[in-house]
């Protein structure tokens, strides 16, 4: 007998849930990459996660969040932000993107920053969406059509 299998709407899930939703997503785009996901029970050294990737060298600690976020409990811990931001998935190193974000914004200037050392980004603005460009995620489709053009002469 077949599994009778019913898409789930992610704003009915609650948070825990959301959070594991978010990680299973990830983790699949992030297998497209070679990496493969470590999840940790507790947050080691800020992470959420270890995603080691098959060249055997490189190991990035994930903390993967609903939105973009800077703190300071972050920083100098060598930590990658995961986040989605509508189809795209981005993972930006912390403490580079926030010493763009301190030098290009006035995220420092905010209380929120200034009172409790951490900011959030409900949704992504024109300035802040080019500084985290270059740490987006390509799309699986992107990623598939590069891969056609790289193998269009090999024979595997």
């Amino acid at each position: 007998m077949p599994v009778e299998l019913n898409r789930v709407r992610y704003r009915d899930l609650n948070a825990r849930q959301k959070e594991n939703f978010n990680f299973m997503k990830l983790s699949a785009v992030l297998a497209d990459f070679g990496f493969a996901i470590l999840r940790l029970s507790d947050d080691w050294q800020g992470a959420d996660f270890i995603a080691q990737h098959i060249d055997g060298d490189t190991f990035l600690k994930v903390q993967l969040k609903g939105r973009a976020v800077v703190d300071r409990k972050y920083e100098e811990k060598d930590l990658y932000i995961a986040f989605r931001s509508g189809s795209s998935w981005y993972l930006y190193p912390h403490d580079e993107v926030l010493r763009q974000l301190l030098a290009q914004t006035r995220v420092g200037q905010t209380k929120s920053w200034r009172e409790k050392g951490g900011y959030s980004f409900p949704g992504l603005s024109d300035t802040i969406r080019s500084i985290l460009e270059p740490y987006r995620i390509p799309a699986v489709a992107e990623q598939s059509a590069a891969s056609r053009d790289e193998d269009a002469g090999s024979s595997d």
